[in-house]
């Protein structure tokens, strides 16, 4: 085994667990964000406001599988939404398990499972909120976009 294989494979258990570790903090970001009553849920009401008030988004999840994949309305939203968010130097994961994703954001009042497509961490403009989960997420997205890796892709750890 030479060198360079022996590296790979460190660097690809060292990928593996960083994230995991930002899966975990994904999904604590997204409890606390939701008792704090910061969550946006679904494609057109994150485009609502990030069209009234893009200041105030902190974070931005973008999820599908197997099943919206070929769905060219939602690529189309997505690219939009990412176009966004980099402009407006705003974090952006994508995750694979939109019923995993779905299950942690809930339901709305009415008892239907809510469009977890797009998900924004929203924070109020005049008093940021600050969360050690968010910051750990920062980090991970930075550390990604330094190996153009823009928009990376995070696992959620299992129940």
């Amino acid at each position: 085994m030479t060198l360079e294989e022996i590296r790979g494979q460190e660097n690809t258990m060292e990928s593996a667990d960083r994230v995991q570790s930002a899966g975990a903090a994904l999904e604590e970001l997204l409890v606390a964000a939701k008792k704090q009553d910061y969550l946006t849920v679904g494609v057109y009401e994150s485009a609502k406001v990030m069209n009234v008030d893009p200041d105030s988004v902190a974070f931005c999840v973008l999820a599908t599988d197997e099943e919206y994949e070929c769905d060219i309305a939602l690529q189309i939203h997505f690219t939009l939404i990412q176009a966004f968010c980099f402009d407006n130097d705003i974090n952006v994961v994508r995750v694979n398990d939109i019923e995993r994703l779905a299950d942690l954001v809930s339901t709305d009042e009415t008892g239907e499972p809510k469009d977890a497509h797009c998900i924004l961490v929203t924070s109020p403009s005049a008093n940021p909120w600050k969360d050690p989960a968010l910051d750990k997420l920062s980090l991970f997205c930075e550390e990604s976009r330094s190996v153009y890796d823009w928009v990376p892709t995070i696992t959620l750890p299992e129940r």
